[in-house]
């Protein structure tokens, strides 16, 4: 069930970006000046890279990749959203192999990130549905500043 929910906050964020030329992805859209192509950075690298891969799987790779996702070079808008998707791919992986209920397979050293590890593993699913879901609707009012699209608006 968490996943099917995680699955739908993407497929939101990806609704939310479809159709969007270049320009629209990497011109600044809000007062402190990040771009959709940004927030697609900041969910790519401090969402499903730092807590799906790297504290929920462990996985080297992605551990070695950290970074403040708002201050990763945004190369092309279209090249953000596909790294969003591969990782966001790569993420489903680890959770289907992930007992939720164990902790999780890494937790970043305490001068890096002063906060109390998570108990379990479906704390940092929690954490991915949180973000994921907070930034689908900061996407969707970008979108309507950009072309007027809304989604899910009741009239």
């Amino acid at each position: 069930m968490l996943q099917a929910h995680l699955r739908a906050g993407r497929d939101h964020v990806l609704a939310a970006v479809e159709g969007l030329g270049e320009a629209d992805l990497t011109r600044t859209v809000a007062p402190s000046g990040w771009s959709v192509a940004r927030l697609l950075n900041h969910l790519t690298h401090d969402v499903e890279i730092f807590w799906g891969c790297a504290v929920v799987g462990g996985d080297e790779e992605a551990r070695g990749l950290l970074q403040d996702g708002w201050a990763v070079p945004v190369t092309s808008g279209a090249e953000t959203v596909e790294r969003y998707r591969a990782w966001s791919g790569r993420t489903d992986r680890v959770l289907a192999t992930t007992d939720l209920d164990a902790p999780p397979r890494w937790w970043p050293p305490a001068d890096l990130f002063p906060f109390p590890p998570f108990g379990t593993a479906r704390q940092g699913v929690f954490r991915l549905l949180v973000e994921t879901a907070t930034h689908a609707g900061h996407l969707d009012m970008a979108r309507e500043g950009i072309d007027g699209r809304q989604h899910l608006v009741v009239g």
